[in-house]
């Protein structure tokens, strides 16, 4: 590809799409549904980029990726300098080109948006992470050792960004991980079809080879206090994430059939619960469905269900399909797969036989009313407007809470009313040495803005064990 073309000429290139499994194949199996750019489509979207001088897609990024010089060097077919400019900024490209949402971060502040379509800059993150890994590339860690020590609770996104910046630093990290594989919510919330676990363990591999250490199964809290987990290290980052369920407090969540998404996700992705019998661990497959909520977590979770093979399968939600947070391309995907959406509906009980299974959810149709503290039209409910979906599962996916089983060992950690921890713009809490980042202090949240407190926070730790 020519990269010394008019700016008029860049322009006129349209914005190359993502090839993707057809619909109908893709919902019948847990492959993912994106395959990449080829070498030469990726090649000629990175030529539509304008290489602006004042850059602002940079400032859209919450890890600060210096994107038109990776881009760049895309265009000119410089792979391997794209490889070292992206990996240099950002610890987990390959998780970031799949999941992270562009299409309201760095790609709004693309000036080909203006008067067309934004550069696909996370397709060509993750073009250039997955080249990084098919041919081997890894950055070397040359950093001097400072004989510090940082230990990390958590492997999801904050945690492992964290973890991967201090060892550039030179401090000596250990990573502690609750569950049985590293990772966090990368593995158990994300499904297979959205972000492969393949793609995920290689990140986190590339990680250890660069002196990072992760200990699994080691859950702080309970295996170890917090406290002692300070004596133990010169700093302490938790990013232990926010994996309390939240459920609607209506009548009949008792019943058979109700799922936290948590739980559901947990089951399905981290413990293959799909192969059950194969694997012994068992899911329910309803025949209907019922996803209650509209972010991410629940197109992951109806979506999933589709591919465990239910008749029918809805989003219900309170407001209408403009007020949506889900991602607009995981709402296309579910749209396409057969998913159907009970907007401007809100569950009011959930409805069960004599031998207490799901049988149906009782809802209230909406309308929308004026903004509330979210600055979204507040939903309202509509008089004499009930009726009742049949459904044999429902699934909660609202929210989750800070777990409080790590902050309660350390009562001198101030959190705030839902009970994450306090910390400042820089992660650091209430308690000297202890950071803390990703939905533990922001509460439910984006991977790529976890990532972003990740980043920050470790840049906050070394200055903090420099100074000492």
């Amino acid at each position: 590809m020519d990269n010394k073309l008019s700016a008029k000429e860049r322009m006129a290139i349209k914005r190359q799409p993502m090839p993707s499994q057809d619909p109908q194949v893709r919902k019948t199996n847990f492959s993912e549904v994106n395959s990449g750019l080829s070498v030469d489509v990726a090649m000629l979207e990175a030529a539509r980029c304008l290489q602006c001088k004042n850059a602002k897609c940079i400032t859209g990024c919450p890890v600060m990726v210096d994107i038109p010089k990776f881009i760049n060097a895309v265009a000119e077919g410089d792979f391997l300098t794209a490889a070292q400019s992206l990996l240099a900024d950002n610890a987990l490209p390959a998780v970031t080109g799949r999941v992270c949402p562009q299409e309201v971060q760095c790609e709004v502040e693309c000036v080909c948006g203006i008067k067309g379509q934004p550069v696909a800059i996370g397709n060509l993150e993750r073009f250039v992470a997955d080249w990084a890994r098919e041919n081997n590339y890894s950055p070397e860690n040359e950093s001097i050792k400072t004989g510090k020590k940082v230990a990390v609770v958590g492997s999801g996104p904050a945690g492992l960004t964290a973890a991967g910046e201090l060892v550039k630093y030179g401090h000596e990290v250990v990573i502690y991980e609750a569950f049985h594989t590293p990772g966090g919510v990368l593995v158990y919330g994300i499904p297979e079809f959205r972000l492969p676990k393949a793609i995920v363990s290689n990140e986190v591999e590339r990680l250890k080879k660069s002196g990072v250490k992760i200990e699994c199964n080691i859950i702080i809290g309970k295996t170890y206090t917090l406290p002692e987990l300070r004596e133990k290290f010169d700093a302490v980052f938790i990013a232990n994430g926010a994996g309390l369920p939240v459920f609607m407090n209506v009548p009949g969540e008792h019943f058979k059939g109700v799922y936290s998404a948590n739980e559901y996700l947990t089951r399905v992705n981290l413990m293959a619960a799909y192969s059950f019998p194969e694997v012994d661990t068992p899911v329910l497959k309803g025949q209907r469905v019922a996803v209650i909520g509209g972010g991410n977590v629940a197109m992951d979770a109806v979506r999933t269900a589709i591919r465990l093979g239910a008749d029918s399968a809805s989003i219900v939600y309170r407001r209408g399909m403009a007020e949506l947070p889900a991602r607009i391309e995981e709402v296309h995907h579910a749209e396409e797969e057969g998913v159907k959406f009970e907007l401007l509906t809100a569950p009011i009980e959930v409805i069960g036989n004599d031998t207490g299974w799901v049988t149906g959810l009782k809802c209230i149709r909406m309308e929308l009313g004026e903004p509330d503290a979210s600055g979204r039209r507040r939903p309202v409910p509509m008089k004499n407007s009930d009726f009742i979906l049949d459904c044999d599962m429902v699934v909660v996916a609202i929210g989750t809470l800070a777990n409080p089983l790590l902050t309660r060992t350390a009562p001198d950690l101030q959190l705030n009313k839902w009970g994450n921890i306090v910390a400042d713009e820089n992660g650091q809490s209430s308690i000297p040495g202890i950071f803390a980042g990703g939905d533990i202090v922001r509460g439910a949240a984006t991977v790529i803005l976890a990532m972003g407190d990740g980043k920050k926070s470790a840049q906050a730790i070394n200055e903090y064990l420099n100074s000492k």
